[in-house]
C-alpha cells in the first residue's frame, strides 16, 4: 500500500510553536471588516503578495462550464484589474475561450500560500477592446508573440518537434518585422458579482469578508462569513 504523502491535521503545537506562522497570524490580526471597498483592499494584498509570493503573484484559477455544464478549472495569469473587473488573456480557440463563449458564467481564486489568504470571485465574462488586447499583446516578449502564433491551443500535438518546427516558421514569416496579435488571441473581463476574501487564523477559526454587487447602481454590500 502506497504511503499518503498528505500532511497531517496540524495540532496545537504546530500552531504555537512555529514562529513563521505566529508571524503571519500576527499579520493577519489587521481589521479587514471595516473596509467599504474590496478593490482597496485587493490592492493592499495584491502588494503583499507580490512581495513575498515566490513565483507568480498574479496566478489565479479560472473555473468555467462547458456546454453540457461540466466545470473546468485552471490557473492563469491576471493581468489588470479595478472596479470594471479581472483581466486576462489567452487562445479563443481553446476550450476555456469555447467554454467562456458557450456559458459567460466564471469563477476566479487568488490564492497565496505565503500569506495565508485567498480570495474569490464570480462574475460574467466579457472580451476586452481590441484596442485593450492590442496593447496588451505589444508589450509580450516576441518569442511569446511568437508562440501565440504557433500554438493550436487545446488541439492535439503529435510531437514536441512538430510544435517546435511550427515556431521556427512563424519565426521566420515574421522576421524584421513586428509580430501582430492573432485575431484568435484575445483578453476577457470576468466583471464581480461577488468577491470573497478569506485568511487563516490558527485552529481553522479564519475570517471570511465578502462583498457582493448584483446591480451595479446600487453598490456593494458586504457579510462577515462564519468561517
Amino acid at each position: 500500500m502506497t504511503k499518503s504523502s498528505i500532511p497531517p491535521t496540524p495540532n496545537r503545537k504546530d500552531y504555537t510553536e512555529n514562529e513563521a506562522y505566529q508571524a503571519q497570524a500576527r499579520a493577519n490580526e489587521t481589521d479587514i471588516f471595516s473596509v467599504n471597498d474590496p478593490f482597496a483592499l485587493l490592492t493592499d494584498w495584491m502588494a503583499e503578495a507580490r512581495e513575498k509570493e515566490l513565483n507568480d503573484s498574479n496566478a489565479m484559477s479560472l473555473a468555467t462550464v462547458d456546454a453540457d455544464a461540466n466545470p473546468d478549472v485552471r490557473i492563469v495569469l491576471l493581468k489588470s484589474f479595478d472596479e470594471k473587473g479581472f483581466v486576462f488573456y489567452s487562445n479563443a480557440k481553446s476550450a476555456k475561450g469555447q467554454q467562456i463563449t458557450e456559458n459567460q458564467n466564471a469563477a476566479l481564486c487568488l490564492h497565496w500560500k505565503s500569506l495565508r489568504r485567498q480570495v474569490r470571485v464570480r462574475g460574467k465574462v466579457s472580451p476586452v477592446s481590441n484596442e485593450e488586447a492590442d496593447a496588451y499583446f505589444a508589450s509580450r516578449a516576441r518569442q511569446a508573440q511568437l508562440g501565440a502564433w504557433a500554438s493550436q491551443q487545446s488541439d492535439e500535438l503529435e510531437s514536441r518537434e512538430k510544435f517546435e518546427a511550427e515556431i521556427e516558421s512563424v519565426t521566420n514569416e515574421y522576421e524584421g518585422k513586428d509580430v501582430p496579435r492573432p485575431p484568435h488571441w484575445r483578453g476577457w473581463r470576468v466583471s464581480p458579482e461577488r468577491i470573497e476574501f478569506w485568511r487563516d487564523r490558527p485552529f481553522r477559526l479564519h475570517d471570511r469578508l465578502v462583498f457582493s454587487n448584483f446591480h451595479p447602481a446600487d453598490g456593494w454590500t458586504k457579510q462577515r462569513l462564519y468561517p
